[in-house]
């Protein structure tokens, strides 16, 4: 798809996380944004960036990351200037991040309209999110709103949040947001996916610069008092220390809940480009092409006999020989192995997480 690409489109990477749901593929000294999870020779960030790439200039997109993430980001993004990566001191989620890169950006550009999105999504069509993006992108422009991205459920997810529609607009698509409901219990997730007034949360937000500053104005007034300062510096060392100082007394707040839960004036678009979130083995396993028996191989040499409905990834290299196994994950990186019952799974391995951490060391995880 050719598309102008308008000097005030600017675009927010948001590349903090640590991935623990996907351990051990993910883990904390490489977690998952940076990994080439599917072998398709880009890592989740970089096909990220790629996407973004299309439709926003280069020097208008932000990634904001860890601290300790910032020398990762820098080798996987060598074209990304190195003002335009927010390394935050220490992990407040994704609000204060948002909040942040809105100031840089406003001062930049005070007629911006951002998209701010995760780094660690699989998306099938890219042309129609590219339309959807530049579509949503001009209608906030016009509007002070927050518009999120919605997808019509196709199975009855756990592992996603819900957003009811409500009200709509004098544009087709775009509707009031109604309700949100996180990650809800798999019966509810098939109410709602039966029911036709939800769509899955894609964690994509899209505002003018203004607004967004006014939402954060209203809504999380400690975080944009803090940050009112950084407007007017013209140094980004003098931003960095500024913000070194100030961060850690940001409230831990994702942008979901500002968004979805806390602001009054959310909107969504329905929108239909093929969509999975790469955050549990069980949603990577719904969406995944599946093999015979129902696996999922993730770039992986396995040999498979009597296996059902298993989802298997291990390092480049090693060949795994299963046999009679039904309904398991069986992931290998580095030096750790799960095998673990798939089912909803996180909980789980959030606890092997922790377990690993305390009885042989941080180094595991």
């Amino acid at each position: 798809m050719d598309t102008e690409k308008r000097h005030n489109n600017y675009c927010v990477i948001l590349a903090g996380g640590h991935g623990r749901r996907l351990w051990p593929s993910s883990r904390k000294a490489c977690p998952k944004q940076f990994v080439d999870f599917f072998g398709t020779g880009r890592t989740l960030l970089q096909a990220t960036y790629d996407r973004m790439a299309r439709i926003i200039p280069a020097e208008n997109i932000f990634v904001t990351t860890r601290r300790r993430y910032y020398n990762l980001t820098r080798q996987q993004l060598p074209e990304l200037p190195e003002e335009n990566i927010l390394a935050e001191p220490v992990n407040r989620n994704t609000a204060p991040s948002v909040a942040w890169a809105g100031v840089r950006i406003h001062r930049l550009c005070n007629d911006a309209r951002i998209i701010v999105l995760p780094s660690d999504q699989m998306i099938i069509n890219e042309d129609s999110f590219c339309q959807c993006v530049l579509r949503g992108l001009d209608f906030v422009a016009e509007n002070d709103i927050l518009l999120t991205m919605g997808i019509q459920p196709t199975r009855p997810e756990p592992g996603y949040g819900y957003i009811q529609m409500g009200e709509a607009t004098l544009t087709d698509g775009i509707t009031k947001v109604k309700s949100f409901t996180e990650k809800p219990e798999r019966e509810f997730a098939r109410l709602f996916m039966n029911s036709g007034e939800f769509l899955w949360n894609t964690g994509m937000f899209l505002a003018n610069v203004n607004y967004l500053r006014e939402f954060f104005l209203n809504t999380i007034k400690d975080i944009s008092a803090r940050l009112a300062p950084v407007r007017e510096m013209n140094s980004i060392d003098d931003e960095l220390r500024y913000v070194q100082l100030h961060f850690p007394a940001y409230p831990n707040l994702s942008m979901d809940k500002a968004t979805l839960e806390l602001s009054g004036n959310a909107y969504v678009m329905r929108c239909n480009f093929g969509w999975a979130d790469i955050g549990t083995w069980h949603s990577i396993y719904e969406f995944r092409q599946r093999k015979e028996g129902d696996n999922v191989i993730i770039d992986s040499e396995v040999l498979l006999e009597n296996c059902t409905g298993n989802i298997i990834k291990l390092p480049k290299g090693h060949i795994g020989v299963i046999n009679g196994l039904d309904g398991y994950i069986v992931a290998e990186q580095g030096d750790v192995l799960l095998i673990c019952k798939k089912g909803d799974s996180s909980s789980l391995i959030r606890k092997y997480v922790n377990e690993v951490g305390i009885r042989y060391g941080e180094e595991f995880t």
